[in-house]
C-alpha cells in the first residue's frame, strides 16, 4: 500500500518539476524530498522520474501514478473537509486568506477583535494576492475582491459583501503645486508592467509624465505620498490616508465587490460560521467607507 505522506512529495515534485520546487512548496529541505520519492519508487518497484539537467520529468510509470495520486489527494481533502465540517467547537485552527490591502488597511482591527472574543481559536491569516484553493483546504475562509461574479467557482458558498469603489489620489502638496501652475510633470504611478492608465487624462489634473512603476501596493502608496505623481487606490485606503488627497474632477468608480467564500462542508464548522457572521457585519458597517462616502472608519 502506498504511503500517502510519500505521495504528497511525489505530487509536489511532479507539479513543480524539480526537487527544489517541491521542497519550497512543502516547507522541507531538499534531502527530505529525495528520500521520500526514493521510498515511494522502491515500494512501487519502478522509476517515476527522469532526472534531467532542466529538472524532473515523469516517466510513463510516473504519469500513471500521477493520475492515481491525484485521486488519493482529492479523497484525502474530501475526508478532511467532511470531518472539519462536523466540528462544532470554538477551539482549533481557522485559516483565513485575504488580499494584503484588506488585511493591513481595513480588517486587521476586526480580526484582532475576533481573536479577543474567541481566544481558543487559533487564527492563521494568509495575506496574499494569490487565490487559495478552499476545496484543497489551503484556507477555510477567503475574503476576495471580485470584479465579475461569474468567475466565482460554483462549488463555493458565497456571502456577498459591499461594493468597493476606487478613486485617484496624489499628495496634497503636489495638488497645491499644480493649482499654482507648477510646470513639473505629474506621473501616473502604476504596479508592475502597466502602461499609461485610462484615468491619466480624465480629471482636472492630467498625468503627463511617463509611468512610475512600483513592485507592489505599499510602494505604490509610498510613491504617491512622496509627490511623484497620482495613482488609483481603493477609497478605503486613499480616503483614510492624511498624506493623500483625491484628484478633483474624476468620478468614483465601482471597482469590485467583496465576497466571503467558504467550501460546502467547511462552512458548517462552528468557528467558520462565527467568523463569517462576524466579518460580514463589520464589512456591512464599512459600506460607506468602501464606497468613498465616508472619509473615516468611524
Amino acid at each position: 500500500m502506498m504511503n500517502w505522506d510519500d505521495v504528497r512529495y511525489f505530487l509536489a515534485a511532479a507539479r513543480g518539476g524539480s526537487v527544489r520546487a517541491a521542497a519550497g512548496r512543502l516547507g522541507v529541505n531538499h534531502a527530505t524530498v529525495l528520500r521520500r520519492i526514493a521510498q515511494l519508487e522502491e515500494r512501487l518497484g519502478t522509476q517515476m522520474f527522469e532526472r534531467l539537467p532542466s529538472g524532473y520529468r515523469l516517466t510513463a510509470a510516473g504519469e500513471e501514478v500521477l493520475e492515481l495520486a491525484e485521486q488519493m489527494e482529492a479523497s484525502s481533502h474530501q475526508l478532511e473537509t467532511r470531518v472539519f465540517g462536523r466540528d462544532q467547537s470554538v477551539r482549533g485552527l481557522l485559516r483565513v486568506t485575504l488580499p494584503p490591502f484588506l488585511a493591513t488597511h481595513l480588517l486587521m482591527p476586526d480580526l484582532a477583535d475576533f481573536a479577543r472574543v474567541h481566544p481558543d481559536i487559533e487564527m492563521e491569516i494568509v495575506s496574499t494576492g494569490e487565490v487559495a484553493n478552499l476545496t484543497n483546504r489551503e484556507a477555510d475562509v477567503a475574503i476576495r475582491i471580485v470584479s465579475d461574479r461569474k468567475t466565482l467557482p460554483l462549488n463555493l458558498h458565497g456571502l456577498k459583501g459591499p461594493e468597493l469603489f476606487a478613486g485617484i489620489y496624489m499628495s496634497p502638496d503636489l495638488l497645491a503645486a499644480w493649482r499654482t501652475g507648477a510646470p513639473d510633470p505629474i506621473r501616473p504611478i502604476v504596479i508592475g508592467g502597466q502602461g499609461v492608465p485610462n484615468w491619466a487624462d480624465e480629471g482636472e489634473v492630467r498625468a503627463t509624465g511617463v509611468p512610475f512603476r512600483t513592485p507592489d501596493a505599499e510602494a505604490q502608496i509610498a510613491a504617491a505620498r512622496q509627490g511623484i505623481g497620482m495613482t488609483k487606490l481603493p477609497c478605503f485606503v486613499g480616503d483614510a490616508d492624511r498624506l493623500l488627497a483625491r484628484v478633483p474632477g474624476i468620478d468614483l468608480k465601482a471597482h469590485a465587490t467583496l465576497w466571503l467564500l467558504t467550501q460546502g462542508e467547511t462552512r458548517k464548522a462552528k468557528r467558520v460560521r462565527l467568523f463569517t457572521e462576524f466579518v460580514s457585519r463589520r464589512l456591512g458597517a464599512y459600506a460607506p467607507l468602501l464606497a468613498g462616502l465616508s472619509m473615516s472608519r468611524d
